[in-house]
């Protein structure tokens, strides 16, 4: 088999492997480094060394989740008999087992029912939860619906995109944490990000329900945000920073659907490659193409009634910029030109997009205009 079918072959895998890998997480090589010796006195640039050896407290560690591996892939194989409570007594008991092997302490005592305290074992010590293992920790957490310890395990970094998440998500029409893994997983598949797109951009009547949750989020954020702008005990800097963000999460709430709320995570993210986006939005149907198209004015629109509203506090970033909408728009345009040109309804919309695009450009041209002038004054 040549390198090029082993590679594809390896692309098109979509199964997470759930074998015990050796070292299943990563290790810290300074201390390997040092125990490493040349075997001859040989002054030859390049010689064999001997001494290898990871750490005892890494080989623990490893050792700990390997046994953790076998006792909770035998329990999944009967969910009848293995409940939530014995789930989360199992995790808790292998994290607290991790936390004495590694001397990092974590306070609290664990609770039945209470997933307080396993979400602070796995914030503290979930660097240290290998591959395998946190595969099966995923596929407990859909088996029990834990979604509480589930949206630790993403926002905290540890969810790639290996883990076919995605999709059973949307299987569960858990809206908000989809919305979270396009926000923190890094390597989302191509055919994650299409489902993502698909489902964010359907209309049926039980996805747009599951949304609702997303559209209370994004309304808190602009209400507290309207507070503290009117606060008027809080200090200078932070009164500047409320009133941008009243300014930007109202713009990102008001008049859009549940489902379009949704959309602004996939189109801020910075995770998004133009090539995949561009080709998951090739494949969308005309209806899709209609929905995305209309909600990309819906944008444009926005920054044309607000040209202050900027997005570039680290606070805004699931708030789409001018230039993440704008660039989508492009990608529409190259993937459907056709379609928007021929189809009598697409050409209606593209026609009134032009209109505020150009008053965009031409205030976008003033702007530069302006910036010309005060750097030839300031030279």
């Amino acid at each position: 088999m040549s390198m090029l079918e082993l590679i594809t072959k390896a692309s098109a895998t979509t199964d997470h492997p759930t074998s015990d890998s050796q070292h299943p997480l990563l290790l810290n090589p300074n201390p390997i480094f040092l125990t490493l010796k040349p075997q001859t006195t040989d002054q030859s640039f390049i010689q064999r060394v001997q001494g290898w050896k990871i750490s005892q407290t890494d080989a623990d560690i490893i050792n700990s989740g390997q046994k953790f591996f076998k006792k909770l892939k035998i329990k999944l194989k009967n969910p009848n008999s293995f409940t939530k409570v014995d789930f989360i007594s199992l995790l808790n008991s292998h994290l607290q087992h991790i936390s004495q092997i590694s001397r990092i302490s974590i306070p609290g005592q664990p609770k039945n029912e209470d997933y307080t305290y396993t979400n602070l074992l796995i914030q503290n010590l979930g660097f240290l939860i290998g591959d395998n293992v946190l595969g099966l920790v995923l596929e407990a957490c859909l088996v029990f619906e834990i979604w509480e310890i589930l949206e630790t395990l993403i926002v905290s970094g540890l969810v790639d995109g290996c883990y076919n998440l995605v999709d059973n998500l949307i299987e569960k029409n858990r809206a908000d944490l989809v919305c979270l893994c396009v926000k923190h997983v890094s390597n989302l598949k191509l055919s994650d990000v299409l489902s993502v797109l698909k489902y964010f951009l359907s209309s049926s009547k039980d996805a747009y329900s599951a949304m609702v949750g997303v559209r209370k989020e994004w309304e808190r954020l602009a209400l507290s945000a309207i507070e503290t702008a009117m606060d008027k005990s809080v200090g200078e800097k932070k009164l500047t920073w409320a009133k941008d963000a009243a300014v930007m999460f109202t713009m990102a709430h008001d008049e859009f659907t549940s489902n379009e709320l949704c959309l602004h995570y996939l189109v801020s993210s910075p995770n998004m490659d133009d090539v995949m986006f561009s080709a998951c939005i090739g494949k969308l149907n005309g209806l899709e193409i209609m929905g995305f198209v209309r909600y990309l004015k819906k944008w444009l629109v926005k920054y044309q009634k607000f040209p202050q509203a900027s997005s570039s506090s680290k606070a805004f970033e699931s708030v789409p910029s001018l230039e993440n909408v704008t660039k989508c728009f492009g990608l529409v345009v190259d993937e459907h030109f056709s379609s928007l040109v021929m189809n009598p309804e697409f050409r209606e919309e593209v026609e009134s997009i032009e209109l505020v695009v150009n008053s965009l450009a031409a205030e976008a041209r003033l702007c530069c205009n302006l910036a010309n002038l005060c750097a030839g004054l300031n030279h």
